[in-house]
Order: structure tokens, then sequence, then C-alpha cells
């Protein structure tokens, strides 16, 4: 009788470790071997875990990098790239839910966090609106628009449109700078206050203005901008 492959005693040996011990026990690698299971049922796919470590950095860059970038690493395709973006999709997901239907002043560090998970990485900018009630509760989450590498553009009657719609009376604004820089430009101050007139005319408050990039973040309210 011929011998299993080495890797299958591997694969049952992670799982219960994973499944005895959670996550904070294994290194980024082992993590990566456990979604690489699913889109490779046969072979050892602890090289390509580790290549892809050595290729992004780190568990969060890997399952956060764009699907092209991912394809360039030998052993990738597309079922391995539908595996990482499941697993970086449902945290997000998660993420969301768990903000929907709080109040936002009390929930501000984790809309804070999500911001960061979902955008800090992106490659091309996005304007983010949150949608709140009288009571500051967060009643919707969207993206409007998605640009270019270092621009979006942005119609402030689209927003407060947007807004009446769903019937909120504030809200808050969030865009990613993909150079990494969170610091805002002439061109974010000059829309926030053009949003922030727009929306004040029907009633509506702009909370703040959010600017989220890999180097952290920054609020046009924490500078004393709105």
């Amino acid at each position: 009788m011929s011998e299993k492959p080495h890797y299958v005693g591997h694969r049952n040996r992670l799982r219960e470790r994973f499944l005895n011990a959670g996550g904070d026990a294994l290194p980024d690698y082992e993590m990566l071997e456990l979604i690489l299971f699913m889109a490779l049922p046969r072979g050892d796919v602890k090289p390509l875990a580790k290549r892809l470590i050595a290729r992004f950095g780190s568990y969060a860059e890997v399952i956060s990098a764009d699907p092209d970038d991912l394809k360039s690493v030998d052993g990738v395709g597309d079922a391995v790239v539908a595996s990482l973006k499941t697993v970086r999709d449902g945290a997000l997901r998660l993420m969301q839910q768990e903000l929907v239907g709080q109040p936002v002043i009390s929930s501000w560090q984790a809309l804070n966090d999500y911001c960061r998970a979902a955008m800090a990485r992106e490659k091309n900018e996005q304007f983010r609106l949150f949608f709140l009630n009288r009571k500051n509760v967060l009643i919707a989450d969207e993206v409007q628009q998605r640009g270019t590498v270092d621009q979006t553009s942005v119609y402030p009657r689209e927003v407060v449109k947007r807004a009446l719609e769903l019937g909120a009376t504030a809200i808050i604004m969030v865009h990613n700078h993909p150079s990494g820089d969170p610091e805002p430009s002439p061109g974010d101050v000059e829309m926030t206050n053009e949003v922030k007139e727009t929306a004040a005319r029907l009633g509506i408050t702009l909370h703040d203005h959010v600017i989220v990039g890999r180097n952290g973040s920054t609020s046009f309210r924490s500078m004393g901008l709105l």
C-alpha cells in the first residue's frame, strides 16, 4: 500500500491546533494555510503561504491585496483569490453589521477601525458615506464613488439627495488616500465645506469627514476644520 502524502497529516494536525487553541496560537503563514486548504484540496500549500507572506508582509496584507497582485505570485489562481477575498469580505461584513443600529459616538473607534480595514489598502480612492438618524444611530453605510489613484469626484447635491432618500439627519464622510498619507488636501477641505453648506440648507448636519490611509487616519472635526 502506498504511503499517504506528508501534507495530509500536516493538514489534520494544523486544523486540530486551530480548533483547540484558536488563531492566536498560529503564525500568519499557518493561518493562510488554513484558507489555502479550501482553495487547493490537494498538495502542500505551506510553500505558497510563505511566498505570499514574503511578497506582501503579513496575513492582513495578503487577504487585502489586489487580485492582480495576488496572481503575480506563483501558484495563485482564481480559486485562491476567491478564498482569500471571501475571508476578507466576511470580516468586513461582520464589522459593518456590528456598527449598523449603534450610536456613532459610542462606536467611534469601531467605525474608524472598520474604515481603515475596508479602505486603507485600496489602490484607488473611494468615497464612503455613513448616514445617521436623529439619535446619531447609523442607518446606512454606502460607497458613493470610486475614483483614480489620487482623485474621486464628489457631488454635494448627490450626497444630500441620498441622505434625504434615507431619512438621515446627519452624515459622516470618509475617503481614502492611496498614497498612504491621510492629511487633507486643499481640494478635500474645499469639497467638505461645499457638502457642509449644501447639507445645512436642508437641515442635515455633516458630523465629520475622515480620511484614511496606511499611515493612519485624520478627522476634520478633530483638526478644527468642521
